[in-house]
């Protein structure tokens, strides 16, 4: 059996990597760090003409209808670059949208999503990230056929330039009693506030709810049953986050091997030291085998398998675990220079520190994997 990628998806990552090493080298998402929006508007509109955007929109949404692997192609070079954009946020929400919305609110909000012209955003985790039924606190009251949200959602990815927010909130007193809905951002009584992060390139939110309301038919399936489609998006998220590690986990690589062999120390490279060596070769191993794992919780993830939670949370396990590793032992690896803003690789440490609680940290996965295999 062929493990591969296809030729196709090889065309596609050489298009995507030579996209960005032309348009967004590091010194420009430097630049586009330091904007309001942190990404680039044109960059976005370029992206969704060629495809990226609606990769895995089904055609009748106006997306291109590839998978999860396909996905993980984009992903793996866009974290390589550490491109500031809301592809993964779009990507998610687009994808509640096409797994649970009616006939008519796929046509309504997936070809805006599909073609660049609308950002999406999920806001589905719990307070403080938590990933369980019962962390998710955000109330939805009752008003006829439609809900009133007040409270908020915290560590909303993208969410100061969603104009559109996929949202998880309670609708009764059991633990999985809970409701998606799509709220948009021109919802009266919606404040949104930007919450700055330690990765400058991946922009977090606020969402606080003030008496919003949400008619009947903006619920993404039956109200108080939607726990199954919000483990399903987390799992979905906690993958494409993998993705992007694996490609910010061989970019920090990259870096540090290219330090070493410029580095000269004691009247020798330093890259032929043993103690440079030796930490260069684990982290070799370890994105290796967590980008073994991600690959097939991705094509799990296409085949609708019962085994596809289990294997994305093996992956996510691995990646927070390893990718946090390689961003600390990189800067060391760099001497103290490495911590500071003019050398590059302190940009992947902090994009590690993002990424290891994102959907759920590696404690959280080895704990499911527990469960998922009845211990």
């Amino acid at each position: 059996m062929n493990f591969g990628f296809t030729e196709e998806q090889e065309l596609l990552r050489a298009e995507v990597r030579k996209f960005l090493d032309q348009n967004c080298p590091l010194e420009e998402v430097r630049k586009l760090c330091e904007t309001p929006e942190g990404f680039s508007r044109s960059l976005w509109e370029r992206m969704a003409e060629l495809g990226w955007v609606g990769l895995t929109i089904s055609e009748e949404g106006g997306g291109v209808g590839l998978g999860w692997v396909d996905l993980v192609v984009v992903l793996e070079e866009v974290g390589r670059s550490l491109f500031p954009s809301p592809l993964l946020s779009t990507v998610l929400a687009a994808k509640a949208v096409d797994l649970n919305g009616t006939e008519a609110q796929k046509s309504r909000w997936l070809p805006g999503l599909a073609d660049g012209s609308r950002i999406g955003a999920v806001a589905i985790t719990g307070d403080e990230g938590r990933l369980d039924a019962a962390g998710i606190a955000l109330e939805g009251r009752p008003d006829g056929d439609d809900f009133t949200l007040d409270g908020e959602k915290l560590l909303v990815m993208d969410a100061q330039n969603a104009d559109i927010l996929v949202v998880a909130f309670r609708t009764g007193s059991g633990e999985e009693d809970l409701s998606l809905a799509v709220v948009e951002r021109s919802a009266k009584g919606l404040n949104i506030e930007p919450h700055r992060t330690m990765d400058l390139t991946r922009r977090m939110g606020r969402l606080h709810f003030d008496g919003v309301r949400v008619s009947a038919d903006a619920l993404l399936g039956s109200a108080g049953s939607a726990w199954a489609a919000i483990e399903h998006l987390q799992d979905c998220a906690a993958a494409a986050v993998c993705a992007e590690m694996v490609g910010a986990a061989e970019g920090a690589l990259k870096l540090t091997t290219d330090f070493a062999n410029q580095r000269v120390q004691f009247g020798q490279l330093i890259g032929r030291f043993q103690g440079v060596k030796h930490p260069l070769a684990e982290m070799f191993i370890d994105i290796e085998s967590f980008k073994s794992l991600c690959y097939y919780a991705a094509w799990l993830l296409d085949e609708c398998s019962p085994e596809a939670p289990l294997a994305v949370s093996r992956a996510k396990a691995y990646a927070s675990e390893s990718f946090a590793r390689i961003g600390v032992d990189s800067v060391q690896l760099h001497g103290a220079v490495g911590y500071t803003w003019e050398y590059d690789i302190q940009l992947y440490l902090k994009r590690a520190k993002w990424a290891r609680p994102a959907f759920g940290d590696a404690e959280h996965h080895y704990q499911r994997v527990a469960k998922l295999r009845g211990f």
